[in-house]
This record gives structure tokens, C-alpha cells and sequence, in this order.
């Protein structure tokens, strides 16, 4: 079992702020999970009672829509945590998670983590930042929907890809979403984004090879998202 006061990935989340002694108790409760792609950590409306610390790999978190489409909120990678505002609110999760490649997790009960609450300030004041900067993204990401064009919000999902995440060795965007998820995560229909896709290729703004999509101009991608 690895140890949490040796663990890198602790470091940019809120268990940061956490002492060796509690990391020593996260250590004996913690359970680490192997979860292979395209498997569920969570479902909306599960009752989590706990955090999962993201180890290494990248989940998507999701929501259904009452037609049964897929609104994708965002995307988690090493370093972040999953349930903190579900675990403070004491409420069911209300999305679901969902590795998009291999992922390292370990789960910590609330059984466990919540006293820290009283003994560490700075502990509950990094949650509830961390809880502050996802509604403020989730403001961000409304606004957008409702003020930006379907192509710019593609062009935007494009770069932010890349930034967050990277490329490979061949220079396509490390995490392959389907056309499917990557028309969830701008709100359209999958075939209106597989229509703006080749139109994006035909202004050489990108290359397509099966589900991987290189960026070509970054420049003019950038300008198109503004």
C-alpha cells in the first residue's frame, strides 16, 4: 500500500494542507482502486459517503438529460478529488463519473476525513475553495453555452484538450473522446459536431484519423473560440 505522506499527487488537492499524523490515518482507512477504462467509480444519485483521490488517469463527469443524452461537465485528472461537495452537503452525487482511460484512485470514507474538519482549518478552507472554484466554473461553462455558437464552443473544447491534458508523440490530442462524448461536452447533437469536425479539417485547423483529432493551427482555433 503507498503512503500518503509520500504520495506526489496529494499535493494539488486539498489534502495538501493535511499533517503527517492525519496523513498516517488517511493511510491505514484509504482503499486504492485500479478502475479500467470505461468503467463507473460513481452514478448520479449514489449515496458516496466518502472522496475518491484521483491517483493517475483522467474520468469524465457526466449528466443525463431527461431525453437520456449525455451533458459532459467536466473532466478530473490526477491530483483532484471526487465527492467533496456531496460529502459536505451529506446529498447523493448528482453525476456520474466515468474513467476515460486507466485510472489510479483511492477512496477515503467520510467517516474518516470529516473530523479533520474541526482540527485543521486549513484543510476546510482548501475544500471549500475547491468547492468555490467548481461552481465558478460551472457559471463559466453556462454562460458559455449560452452565449457562444456551437463551432466556437468546439473550437474552445479543442484547445482546452490540448492545454489540460496534452498530446502524444504524434501530436494528436492525448485524450480521445467519441464523437458521441466530445458532442456532450459542448452541448449539440453527435452529428452536428461530426459536421463542424470536417469542417474544421477543410480549414486546415485540424487533422482526423479515426477517433484521434490532431490540432493543425492553434492560432486560428483560438481566434475562432473568441
Amino acid at each position: 500500500m503507498s503512503k500518503c505522506e509520500q504520495c506526489i499527487v496529494r499535493e494539488f488537492s486539498s489534502l495538501k494542507a493535511l499533517k503527517k499524523d492525519e496523513l498516517l490515518k488517511i493511510a491505514d482507512c484509504k482503499t486504492s482502486y485500479t478502475i479500467k477504462k470505461g468503467d463507473t467509480i460513481f452514478s448520479e444519485g449514489e449515496q458516496v459517503n466518502g472522496i475518491f483521490c484521483i491517483k493517475d488517469g483522467v474520468c469524465k463527469l457526466s449528466k443525463l438529460s431527461q431525453n437520456g443524452k449525455e451533458q459532459i461537465v467536466k473532466l478530473i485528472t490526477k491530483g483532484e478529488l471526487l465527492g467533496q461537495r456531496s460529502m459536505i452537503s451529506d446529498e447523493a452525487v448528482n453525476l456520474s463519473a466515468v474513467a476515460l482511460e486507466d485510472m489510479e484512485v483511492c477512496f477515503i470514507p467520510k467517516v474518516d476525513i470529516m473530523g479533520f474538519f474541526d482540527k485543521n482549518n486549513q484543510f476546510s478552507m482548501n475544500v471549500m475553495k475547491n468547492i468555490c472554484g467548481d461552481l465558478k466554473e460551472s457559471e463559466a461553462h453556462t454562460v458559455s453555452m449560452a452565449q457562444k455558437t456551437v463551432k466556437e464552443r468546439l473550437a474552445e473544447t479543442l484547445l482546452y484538450l490540448e492545454t489540460s491534458f496534452g498530446k502524444n508523440e504524434d501530436g494528436s490530442l492525448h485524450i480521445q473522446l467519441s464523437r458521441d462524448e466530445l458532442a456532450g461536452m459542448i452541448g449539440t447533437a453527435t452529428e452536428s459536431c461530426i459536421r463542424l469536425l470536417s469542417e474544421f479539417k477543410k480549414l486546415n485547423l485540424i487533422a482526423l484519423s479515426g477517433k484521434s483529432i490532431t490540432i493543425i493551427d492553434s492560432a486560428k482555433l483560438k481566434k475562432l473560440a473568441e
